[in-house]
């Protein structure tokens, strides 16, 4: 397998000097595996940190910055970040206001962003945590209790973080980030396994022919293999399986975020045609899009594959998806 990385033992020191030499508009802390936005603790904000293993850019370190996460702490490829790292992001970025942890549901994740909160009140800072759970596929998965954390991620991070830039206080923007995450359903699917730098070789087998239906972004198996489908045959499957569990948490027509993520190694090409068959069964459904969102945003490093996420919006939701942001791999209205 030939990657673009000096060695496996330095890929992620080697993405985060990168991303320090592109955006100096970021504190990118290497030795200690921290991006923070510089002016986190400018304006009396609440604190929004989140992270997670490396191997999902541009998920954390591209969504901080303005209107979005404060800070991130990347972990090892698929690996959790350790709570000194989780730590040392929410003393950085707190401004006397408090500190909202965005987990991801994956044990690794739960447990140490868990452990970092309580040495975090211990030093006298408020925490709240917000789980993110939307992905429908499974009950549990190899890595979890529970569903998985995926593409709803970046819904709870935009919207919790435009509340945060507009001043609200840290229940208001746990409450909103609850509220988005009980919003989000995703499905996700493989059409190719992903490669790890440090193992080299594919994290599962999935013969020519077929694709796998309900992947999570480590690799892991999905609900279920099939022959290979057409865009139009996947799209009516993943929506179906997202809107079957949505319709728990709210009329069937009211309007979503829709978000058609690639899993690292699917063309936009073909992400805007599948896009294309999401927006035609939501249609045909009844379900009006307020908002749609296509590219690469939570990756399996070159996983080829995609997954749709769908998010119930109220008027305040909207308003806050549609507030300004600024951040390496999410911006507009700035």
């Amino acid at each position: 397998m030939r990657m673009l990385i000096n060695t496996a033992d330095t890929v992620v020191a080697d993405a985060l000097r990168g991303m320090a030499a592109a955006h100096p508009e970021l504190d990118v802390d290497v030795e200690n595996r921290l991006v923070v936005r510089r002016d986190a603790r400018e304006g009396g904000r609440v604190g929004l940190v989140s992270g997670g293993g490396s191997g999902h850019e541009p998920l954390h370190g591209g969504f901080v910055g303005y209107g979005m996460l404060s800070a991130a702490c990347p972990g090892e490829v698929f690996t959790s970040p350790v709570p000194d790292q989780m730590l040392r992001a929410a003393g950085a970025v707190d401004s006397g206001q408090g500190v909202l942890f965005v987990v991801k549901n994956y044990t690794g994740d739960v447990l140490n962003f868990r452990m970092a909160a309580e040495l975090a009140e211990d030093d006298g800072l408020r925490v709240e945590q917000v789980l993110v759970d939307d992905d429908v596929a499974v009950t549990d998965s190899l890595y979890t209790a529970g569903r998985r954390g995926t593409g709803g991620t970046l819904f709870v991070e935009k919207i919790a973080g435009a509340a945060a830039e507009e001043g609200a206080p840290l229940d208001r923007v746990a409450a909103i980030a609850r509220q988005v995450n009980a919003s989000s359903r995703s499905f996700g699917v493989a059409l190719s396994a992903c490669t790890t730098p440090a193992k080299g070789s594919p994290t599962f087998d999935l013969p020519d022919g077929e694709l796998e239906l309900g992947i999570g972004i480590h690799g892991e198996p999905g609900r279920e293999r099939r022959a290979m489908m057409t865009s139009r045959e996947i799209a009516e499957f993943a929506v179906g399986a997202v809107l079957e569990d949505l319709a728990q948490s709210g009329p069937a027509d009211a309007p979503v975020l829709a978000l058609v993520n690639g899993m690292g190694a699917t063309p936009l090409l073909e992400l805007y045609g599948f896009h294309a068959e999401v927006a035609r069964v939501l249609e045909a459904r009844g379900v009006p899009v307020a908002r749609s969102l296509v590219g690469n945003y939570v990756t399996s490093l070159d996983m080829a594959g995609c997954s749709v996420t769908l998010c119930r919006a109220d008027d305040e939701l909207l308003r806050l998806w549609d507030a300004p942001v600024q951040t390496a791999a999410l911006r507009w209205g700035r």
